[in-house]
């Protein structure tokens, strides 16, 4: 039998993570409570999330036993002095790096805290990770905080291919919501288009407008614009009026809510029209299909988001289409319906499979 002075207790490592994001945007906070919910089991939480407004805290739905922080300076020095104990993990955030000296803050300032922890046998795993930009510097600038990292998961093909190192996955918001029941999304009424679009880009023609209500008529849909991202939200008013649609719109505060109310749209909807992201990944997760009717198509961030999920072919470029031809090509997405839903199934069992992997990474345990 062993002594009490030769026994060992086996903790798990804390697990600082940072969770603060665009604090306007709900698509940032779909990623990083995704990948809270996959890390919770691992350990206790460390979670920075900066400055958040009301409601940003809320729609990650942390736990009381997960640690907050708001100052990053408490947040770092907790992190140090963790894994100098050798009590430490460190997991970065999921979503877009933009590939500048400020957008890499977190990989370059973060370098002594992974150090310390992979020098005290602990893990660092970046998951669902995309880059903006492709510019040989930035991607010099990565490599010591890829060759710390014990997993690297990447969203897309082209930022595995100009990181190099790691494995491709779904962007961690094709995963199916924990908080909703389980629901047959093939058999439920839709009766609703949902349109939303980027308030920087160039506003829809009369040719894009006349395309998404001859199918919203055809089909009979009723247009509502939605506000995901609050910049949006002008664009968004604007829209439904030359729509003759209904607006949800948003006033940037109870992020958990205005969530929950795009859901309960989502649901109803037959067809999500946008060029953001994360408006046509939750509309879809919720059963509507994906169309990404782009004004210019300058832009292949949907395209490449989408095939690394398996899902091909939802982005249309509608410069220089009639109205007649818009329609017909949503038209031709809606006959997609089941394949695409199918397709979905098929990403969310494979981010089981990168949540089996991310769990044995971190599953090594320290001693005491």
């Amino acid at each position: 039998m062993m002594s009490a002075t030769t026994s060992v207790e086996r903790m798990p490592r804390e697990i600082f993570v940072p969770a603060r994001g665009q604090y306007d945007n709900i698509g940032d906070i779909l990623l990083r409570r995704q990948l809270l919910d996959w890390l919770r089991p691992n350990g206790p939480l460390h979670v920075y999330v900066g400055e958040a407004p009301e409601g940003y805290a809320e729609g990650l739905a942390l736990t009381p036993d997960d640690v907050q922080y708001r100052s990053f300076r408490a947040w770092y020095t907790a992190a140090l002095c963790s894994a100098a104990r050798g009590r430490a993990s460190y997991v970065f955030k999921p979503g877009e790096i933009q590939l500048t000296l400020i957008g890499m803050k977190e990989h370059l300032a973060m370098l002594p805290v992974l150090a310390l922890v992979r020098a005290r046998h602990g893990r660092v795993a970046r998951v669902g990770v995309g880059s903006r930009n492709f510019a040989p510097l930035p991607r010099a600038l990565m490599g010591p905080s890829i060759a710390l990292s014990n997993l690297s998961l990447w969203r897309d093909a082209a930022t595995a291919g100009y990181l190099g190192q790691g494995r491709i996955m779904p962007d961690l918001a094709f995963a199916s919501d924990g908080r909703t029941e389980k629901r047959d999304l093939a058999d439920e009424v839709r009766d609703v288009l949902v349109v939303s679009m980027r308030f920087d880009l160039d506003y829809p023609n009369a040719e894009w407008l006349a395309g998404v209500r001859a199918v919203a008529a055809d089909n009979g849909l009723m247009i509502w614009c939605v506000t995901q991202v609050l910049r949006d939200d002008d664009r968004c008013g604007q829209l439904a009026a030359d729509l003759d649609g209904y607006a949800l719109r948003w006033n940037g505060t109870g992020h958990d809510e205005q969530e929950q109310r795009l859901r309960d749209l989502y649901r109803r909807a037959a067809l999500a029209v946008s060029d953001r992201l994360h408006v046509l990944v939750g509309a879809l997760t919720e059963g509507a299909v994906p169309a990404a009717l782009l004004v210019s198509g300058k832009s292949d961030k949907i395209a490449r988001h989408f095939a690394a999920a398996g899902l091909h072919d939802v982005s249309i470029d509608s410069a220089g289409l009639r109205g007649s031809q818009i329609r017909d090509r949503l038209q031709n997405l809606l006959g997609r319906r089941a394949p695409i839903l199918a397709g979905l199934a098929e990403a969310q069992t494979e981010l089981q499979t990168v949540r089996r992997l991310l769990d044995q990474v971190l599953s090594i345990e320290s001693v005491r």
